[in-house]
């Protein structure tokens, strides 16, 4: 193997659980790129030359190691293995957790330890051994395990990392490491090759267009740079000074107040140097105004895992939806046959867990991502009997942080604020009477599900309250503790006009909500202004999949809720919605739908004051080290790049790229594309990079998507997602970006 990589690690068996019934033993082994584990079944002994492992992972996959019995499969077995031999790696993305159980508690304390430090060091790695650790396939290439690398190794090793270049090429600069003429490289003689096969003429235009002497930008020439490419001029000469201290690798250089191209390109590859503007990553938006102005971060049927009729129901889900700032999470109560009350899709094959544990859940994880206030959207299926029990659970699990009662003791003329609300949680749910205070002396009916008497009958696995069933009753304990989400029948919005109050909630599935935004759009914006709204997906999307969010932002549904368990375009939207303001699952909307006294029409946006069109020039410049998707030997990808639009009707838009054939290590385009932005605050822009097949669909490589209002200008590096929304570094664009006013 080259050196300088980690030793391997011999093949420790450990257990993995599935569930009671499913324990079975494990042989891991960390590689030597010290990156990569892999684990099988069975360990070949002596006399097997060749063994084939079951499955693989990488430490940058892993988002966190649990100790103990943190994971609900680990809780199930919790009588047969003790707390201190179990342990839980969670993967990032939507990927499960696995469950595993050491022969003993120093062992299990050895993994634990010996993980978090690797993970620790795989983040923290620098770019010169990110740049050879990152290939988990190095231990293949060096083939007689020489330490050494010959030309053959190499391009086998270059096809491994998606690199299919001209062979004359690669040859010559194999030769020009190999200083010993020997026909091999060893480390540093690769660690050269690397960089010199890595160097980006793009981005040595770029900079020799602004160095007077082609090797280096001085403090002077950098700055011209920022304020005439990249329109931060405002900053000064002392913004160039802290970018020259931060990524200039040469302390010759920095001593010069110098940027040489290897600082650079790792400024143009920085957080800084990204599409994303940095300040609208933080939290800064305000927090201080009623909650009916913010879009909120919002899941559909949290519990599942998988599909709406046979998938899991979990706590994860829980865990994992707040984990990307979700602030609105569902529960479908039903009756327990102990009486607890269970959380399920009810008339499906989906599992049960219970209530009280999603409570338990919930206290433990609603506030770690963001202090903002969780909504819990209650469908309650549930007797008088068991809706006191779950009103039980709420305030004995939840304290204080479960909100009681109206802010200040004053009746609402308004919502409170995010602000108001930091650290609370909030029950959505019917609720006998008002907030005021006036209530009924007996149970009022209620139907299991809001929606359904708001005349949408899209749902196949939602029960009809009006056949063959009685009308439930309200617990007044439940009841009691819905404050500011009282679920209530949409009546029109005429009826909303004259008769609705702030605290007043209704649901409406996606077919409903369409229907409205088609006949009355800007009716459903001002109703917006001052009460919350929750859309669903239609029941018949058993697959849990998603509409497009986009339409019901358009105007100003705050609750739009999806499943996120399920990865792709409508995930994507939501993600780059709420990635900027510090991903704390509130964004304030735009002025003209909060405004009572401005009407805004998604389907106008022309007619609005004040309106001002914008172009967008994207010039895709090139591609850098894009991820295989055929994992056959010799396979390579043909990319291309697709920048759509989203947002009001006249913004929808797309357009892309000619496709490269045979590179997605360093493919280059040079292509510009643009596009005219009527509604620039709805707007979302996303980028997605395919490989091109003529035969077939094209496959997927990666996506970024944000907010039109949240992207630099200039030279920037676009920095690629997975399908399931977790980054796939180095994989990344470099484009450059003009906006200017349309005339």
């Amino acid at each position: 193997m080259l050196g300088g990589l980690y030793h391997p690690v011999p093949p420790k068996s450990l257990l993995k659980i599935k569930s009671r019934s499913w324990k079975k033993p494990r042989h891991f082994r960390l590689l030597e790129d010290g990156l990569t584990i892999w684990y099988k079944s069975r360990w070949a002994g002596k006399g097997h030359s060749t063994c084939k492992y079951s499955d693989l992972f990488t430490l940058m996959d892993i988002e966190a190691v649990r100790e103990g019995h943190q994971s609900e499969v680990l809780l199930s077995i919790a009588e047969e293995f003790p707390a201190d031999l179990c342990f839980t790696l969670v993967f990032h993305g939507r990927q499960g957790n696995l469950d595993l159980v050491a022969d003993s508690p120093e062992e299990a304390q050895a993994w634990i330890q010996g993980v978090r430090k690797l993970i620790h060091k795989a983040q923290t790695m620098d770019e010169k051994e990110s740049s050879i650790t990152v290939n988990h396939n190095c231990q293949k290439a060096d083939k007689n395990k020489d330490g050494k690398m010959n030309f053959k190794e190499v391009t086998k090793l270059l096809k491994m990392m998606n690199v299919e270049m001209n062979e004359e090429h690669i040859l010559h600069l194999f030769k020009m490491a190999d200083k010993s003429e020997s026909g091999s490289l060893e480390m540093k003689q690769f660690v050269q090759f690397y960089k010199m096969l890595t160097q980006r003429d793009e981005v040595w235009k770029v900079f020799q267009d602004y160095s007077g002497d082609g090797e280096k930008l001085m403090l002077e020439e950098l700055e011209s740079f920022l304020r005439i490419e990249q329109s931060e001029g405002e900053k000064g000469p002392q913004h160039a000074k802290e970018l020259i201290d931060r990524y200039e690798p040469s302390d010759t250089a920095i001593n010069q107040a110098a940027m040489t191209l290897d600082g650079f390109q790792m400024y143009l590859c920085s957080p800084e140097g990204s599409i994303f503007k940095p300040n609208y990553l933080e939290l800064h938006q305000d927090m201080t105004q009623p909650l009916s102005h913010y879009f909120i971060s919002s899941s559909h049927n949290t519990y599942l895992l998988e599909d709406q009729l046979r998938g899991p129901s979990s706590l994860e889900a829980y865990i994992k939806a707040l984990k990307r700032g979700c602030r609105c999470v569902e529960l479908d109560c039903w009756d327990g046959s102990d009486g607890e009350p269970i959380v399920y899709h009810g008339h499906t094959l989906t599992t049960k867990i219970l209530f009280k544990d999603i409570i338990t859940t919930l206290k433990e994880y609603a506030f770690k991502v963001s202090d903002f206030p969780v909504i819990l959207s209650v469908e309650n299926h549930c007797s008088v009997e068991q809706q006191t029990v779950m009103a039980q659970h709420l305030r004995q699990i939840l304290g204080d942080m479960l909100l009681t009662c109206v802010l200040n003791g004053q009746i609402p003329e308004q919502l409170p604020s995010p602000q108001d609300l930091k650290g609370r949680i909030l029950l959505k749910a019917k609720k006998i009477g008002d907030v005021e205070g006036c209530m009924d002396e007996t149970l009022t009916e209620f139907s299991d599900e809001e929606e359904m008497t708001n005349g949408d009958s899209d749902s196949p696995t939602k029960e009809n309250p009006s056949a063959d069933k009685k009308p439930e009753k309200l617990s007044r304990e439940l009841s009691d503790l819905v404050v500011y989400c009282k679920s209530v029948h949409f009546h029109g919005f005429e009826h909303a006009r004259t008769h609705a109050k702030c605290y007043e909630i209704s649901s409406f599935s996606e077919s409903k909500a369409k229907r409205l935004i088609k006949e009355a759009g800007t009716d459903f914006v001002q109703q917006n202004k001052c009460q919350l709204s929750r859309i669903y997906p239609s029941g018949f999307r058993t697959d849990s999949s998603n509409y497009n969010p986009q339409e019901m932002w358009n105007v100003g549904c705050q609750i739009v809720a999806l499943n996120f368990q399920t990865a792709g375009l409508e995930m994507d939207l939501n993600d780059g919605l709420f990635k900027q303001n510090g991903c704390c699952g509130y964004i304030l909307k735009p002025k003209f739908m909060i405004d009572p006294n401005i009407h805004f029409s998604p389907e106008k946006p022309e007619v609005q004051q004040g309106y001002k069109p914008w172009r967008l020039s994207i010039q895709v410049i090139s591609g850098q080290q894009l991820p295989k998707v055929n994992q056959k030997e010799g396979s390579i990808v043909d990319p291309l790049v697709r920048v759509e639009v989203y947002g009001v009707p006249k913004d929808q838009a797309k357009d892309e790229t000619t496709h490269i054939n045979n590179n997605g290590f360093n493919p280059v385009w040079n292509e510009t594309l643009n596009f005219v932005i009527h509604t620039p605050e709805l707007a979302l822009v996303r980028f997605v990079v395919e490989d091109y097949d003529k035969a077939s669909r094209n496959d997927f490589i990666g996506q970024f998507t944000l907010p039109f209002k949240c992207i630099q200008t200039g030279y920037r590096h676009i920095h690629l997602l997975s399908k399931d929304g977790t980054a796939i570094p180095p994989s990344s664009l470099f484009v450059n970006i003009n906006i200017s006013e349309f005339t």
